[in-house]
């Protein structure tokens, strides 16, 4: 069965074009990739689990701010990403300053294979995008969700 995780892509109207805030994953690996490699804030989920509430989790995990209470969560149903993951995505209106992000941190053995382990943000950091340029930074199996989001 494939991972499942599930997120959220809040997007707002700025000078009559919308805008999406989408999220960097922290972490060496990540450090100088760009095109491609961002995301919407997301994170997985066991079978059984609630999707929107793995979704609100998450998004007050990498952000370090809860969606604003009463926001309206839209259905943007799944993508599936190049190494089978299943994302189930939701939408919201709203607008969040990415200066102020807190993200939870992981540890991982860094550098490779020398007994050290480092702490790393989940979330090194979040922009807002036009539509075209957020075409350009996120994983392409996620480019879907910017046509649904329309």
């Amino acid at each position: 069965m494939p991972k499942t995780s599930a997120g959220i892509l809040l997007h707002r109207e700025r000078d009559g074009a919308r805008e999406v805030l989408l999220v960097h994953p922290g972490g060496p690996f990540w450090a100088r990739k760009d095109a491609g490699a961002w995301s919407i804030p997301k994170g997985e989920y066991e079978k059984g689990d609630d999707p929107r509430a793995c979704a609100l989790r998450e998004f007050e995990e990498e952000l370090g701010s809860p969606l604003p209470a009463g926001t309206e969560l839209t259905e943007l149903g799944t993508v599936r990403q190049a190494g089978g993951k299943v994302i189930t995505a939701y939408a919201a209106a709203g607008d969040l300053d990415p200066s102020t992000i807190t993200s939870n941190t992981f540890l991982t053995e860094w550098p490779p294979r020398s007994g050290r382990t480092q702490e790393f943000p989940e979330v090194d950091r979040a922009e807002w995008f036009g539509l075209d340029a957020a075409r350009e930074k996120i994983n392409p199996a996620q480019a879907a969700l910017l046509d649904r989001v329309m």
